[in-house]
């Protein structure tokens, strides 16, 4: 196991416990971090969904395991997403390195915006999907969506 393996575990049980199940946004970003040219685009468009709404749309953890729940409800076939070369410069060991409370979970805000920030490409793709699913509005859309309950 390696040093980042070791602390994204240490992390998962960190956020357990803490408030706005901030657990979800340390599975999205370890999963964009870390997706190859083999893995299923089903997790990588579930991880940089809970990215974008976390970092662009300020969702909690709740809220995005929610959207993911609302994804999930329909099969489909996922589109693959071009993968950066980089993935952010944060890592879950230098978001451990935090202290623990506060101070780490806003290093893991800054390592979902680091990682998020590379995947700049894929952006449109992901809200066109957060739309299609009316998880979020199209602008200028004032219809109500299912989903508002998701940002009540």
């Amino acid at each position: 196991m390696t040093e980042n393996d070791a602390a994204y575990h240490e992390l998962y049980v960190y956020t357990m416990g803490r408030l706005g199940f901030i657990l979800q946004h340390v599975v999205d970003a370890n999963m964009a971090q870390r997706l190859e040219a083999g893995s299923k685009p089903m997790g990588a468009v579930f991880a940089l969904v809970g990215l974008y709404l976390h970092v662009e749309r300020g969702f909690t953890g709740a809220q995005v395991q929610q959207a993911h729940r609302i994804l999930g409800q329909r099969k489909r076939d996922w589109p693959v997403i071009s993968l950066p070369t980089e993935r952010g410069k944060l890592t879950p060991k230098d978001v451990l390195a935090a202290p623990a409370g506060a101070e780490r979970d806003r290093a893991i805000d800054r390592w979902c915006e680091a990682v998020w920030a590379e995947f700049q490409g894929s952006r449109d793709l992901i809200i066109r999907l957060v739309e299609e699913y009316q998880i979020i509005r199209p602008a200028g859309d004032k219809s109500t969506y299912p989903s508002e309950r998701l940002r009540s």
